[in-house]
């Protein structure tokens, strides 16, 4: 039987895509259904004495589950598991910097749209972060906010910052410099203001500048035509045309902060001071191979996974509104 054109060509292209799908189930797709059934189980991967056992929901009501009592006219609540909640805090604060993030890309990809001479060399400089090693940035910026011979605290000493932060008492005066990776108080804006300068140049400018290159130059003519500002052109204009970018920055920084902050807590703080900076995604780790409680963690790590999903839902539904789609 002879085959025909149609049916080679797609037997050569699903040939091709065999050792793709392959790779998926073996690393991707089995590993996930795996973690989704040992969630249901209590195992402690290193005690060869104690074998998986089945718990039904213990660890997720273990994980959300929390009680009311009355005490001295009070209503008080007791979380189960209060860290899961801090931790969820704590992710949530460090998500502060994504609109900053944002603002801060959407102004460099506008200047950076500009025809100036060897504008290619800026983007080049402002993109080189993004593809930096991870681990190397982690190592550079905790030597940078070292407190006794950080570049940060070098610089701030030279302007007569540390001196005025230790005679208005925000600084003790027995400190050499800002703490900020060993107080509870600094980490997370320390945290926020090193994802600024890692991320701010990175894709999320290189998306604004791709919109925006392909915003008709007509539309801000005939806007300057009709005496339309530089302000009123990018507000009448530029946004609308670039709100489809806008909406999946957001939707995937939103996924990229709730399940992020691993490598840096790791690297830089280990989660310190305080657990200020240990977030959802670190909490998975510390359960699973510092505590070796795989079923604990495989349910933090699905509970994670549904708040993604639904946070994701959300803005699909109420974020597509302002999209400008023409």
């Amino acid at each position: 039987m002879k085959l025909t054109l149609r049916t080679r060509e797609s037997f050569t292209a699903y040939t091709f895509l065999t050792a793709n799908l392959i790779g998926f189930l073996i690393f991707m797709l089995l590993p996930v259904l795996f973690s989704l059934v040992i969630s249901f189980f209590n195992w402690q991967i290193l005690d060869k004495s104690a074998p998986p056992t089945y718990v039904e929901f213990a660890n997720y009501k273990q994980l959300l589950g929390f009680s009311f009592s009355i005490q001295q006219n009070k209503l008080i609540v007791a979380f189960n598991d209060i860290r899961f909640w801090h931790f969820l805090w704590n992710t949530l604060f460090l998500m502060i910097g994504i609109p900053i993030g944002m603002a801060v890309s959407l102004f460099l990809a506008v200047v950076m749209n500009q025809k100036l001479r060897g504008i290619l060399a800026y983007r080049t400089v402002f993109f080189l972060p993004a593809v930096t090693a991870g681990v190397a940035l982690y190592l550079l910026w905790a030597w940078v906010y070292n407190e006794q011979y950080g570049l940060l605290n070098i610089i701030l000493a030279k302007t007569g910052m540390i001196e005025w932060m230790k005679s208005v008492g925000i600084l003790s005066k027995a400190r050499a410099g800002v703490p900020w990776l060993t107080s509870a108080a600094m980490a997370k804006p320390a945290f926020i203001l090193m994802g600024l300068w890692i991320g701010a140049g990175g894709y999320n400018m290189i998306l604004y500048l791709a919109a925006l290159q392909g915003v008709d130059p007509e539309l801000y003519e005939a806007a300057e035509i009709d005496g339309a500002n530089a302000w009123k052109r990018f507000w009448t204009i530029t946004w609308p045309m670039i709100s489809p970018t806008t909406f999946f920055i957001v939707i995937m920084s939103v996924i990229y902060g709730i399940q992020g902050g691993f490598q840096a807590a790791y690297m830089m703080t280990q989660g310190g001071p305080e657990e200020s900076t240990t977030t959802l995604s670190y909490y998975v780790f510390q359960t699973g191979f510092k505590y070796t409680q795989m079923g604990y963690a495989s349910a933090i790590a699905w509970v994670i996974f549904v708040i993604i999903i639904a946070v994701t839902l959300i803005n699909w539904r109420f974020g597509g509104r302002v999209v400008h789609y023409e």
